[in-house]
């Protein structure tokens, strides 16, 4: 019986490299858009008692 080893990077290499830097900068804009979104849904009331401001709201997501 052959074993199947399911954790195995096949992409390898520069163009993996390449590959996992392009889904990286994804995820860390979408992380920053959901932020951002959840930020702005909030009253100014709200923004206030966590100590933000509108304009910090994109610094905040940047940083995220």
């Amino acid at each position: 019986m052959s074993a199947i080893e399911m954790n195995r990077n096949v992409a390898v290499g520069g163009f993996g490299n390449a590959v996992a830097r392009f889904f990286s900068m994804i995820a860390t804009w979408n992380d920053a858009r959901v932020t951002r979104r959840e930020l702005n849904r909030l009253t100014d009331r709200e923004l206030d008692d966590i100590g933000l401001t509108r304009g910090d709201i994109e610094r905040i997501a940047r940083a995220h």
